[in-house]
């Protein structure tokens, strides 16, 4: 695995958030404001909404650390358990309304593999790239799918998880109260830009909830408010070169762990 990138509040970018993650700098929470990615040609950047501006953001700079020249057939994964609430929301109060008109737009935008198809247009990518949702476990299902391709295809594979609030009437169902992002690249062997190595396992039983906690209370509330968050605990050991295993939720009665060691 390579630097990943992580965009939340109070966690600008890898490289301002290292010491946090590390605890070698104490957090300070700070208002998140969506990149602009300076990916995106024009036309797609006035169209892209917010979760989709995160999403990008994340991924270019993955992609970017990871000092890929030219990602043209660079395979992604996607991992999002909300999706865009907010165009969700647009359009379902659109349809509720008495003209029941809905923006070419918005609709568009509305579909799970928006920021995957946003990325590939500002990246010119043209591999193969799969858009999934898991609930909590969104970001343990993302790692899963993209590390087993990364070892069956034997190519690097990107991977992306992302989050952001959804307005009401959606937010009582489904309470997501913070923005949060991260991308990495995993590869089938270590490079000269690799952090760690991972050993992923699936385990029966649920995910005993501190073990997949970070280990800095400033963070937790992050942890809690966003699944793509539920990143964190990984994002630590990466950051402090921990020889460590940590678990990750998945499913109810499932969980992962991750060994890693650090390269």
């Amino acid at each position: 695995m390579s630097a990943p990138s992580v965009i939340g509040p109070g966690l600008d970018g890898w490289a301002a958030a290292r010491d946090v993650l590390a605890g070698r700098r104490t957090y300070e929470a700070a208002p998140l404001v969506p990149p602009v990615p300076a990916s995106l040609p024009p036309a797609e950047r006035r169209r892209a909404t917010a979760v989709i501006r995160l999403a990008v953001a994340a991924a270019a700079s993955a992609v970017e650390a990871a000092g890929i020249g030219d990602p043209h057939r660079l395979q992604s994964v996607f991992a999002s358990a909300n999706g865009d609430g907010a165009v969700i929301g647009a359009i379902l109060t659109a349809l509720a309304g008495p003209e029941r008109a809905v923006s070419p737009t918005q609709f568009h935008n509305s579909v799970h593999n928006s920021p995957a198809a946003y990325w590939a247009i500002g990246s010119g990518v043209g591999g193969a790239s799969t858009s999934l949702g898991g609930w909590d476990g969104s970001f343990a299902a993302g790692l899963l799918h993209a590390a087993a391709k990364a070892v069956t295809r034997r190519e690097p594979v990107l991977l992306c998880a992302y989050d952001a609030p959804m307005p009401s009437p959606l937010s009582e169902a489904r309470d997501t109260t913070l923005a949060f992002a991260t991308a990495m690249l995993l590869a089938p062997e270590p490079g000269p830009g690799s952090l760690a190595g991972l050993d992923i396992a699936f385990v029966a039983g649920s995910c005993p909830a501190e073990a997949a906690m970070p280990r800095h209370g400033g963070l937790r509330p992050i942890w809690r408010g966003n699944a793509a968050a539920r990143s964190l605990r990984l994002l630590e050991a990466l950051a402090g070169g921990e020889s460590t295993a940590i678990a990750l939720d998945y499913l109810d009665d499932a969980h992962l762990t991750v060994g890693m060691r650090p390269c």
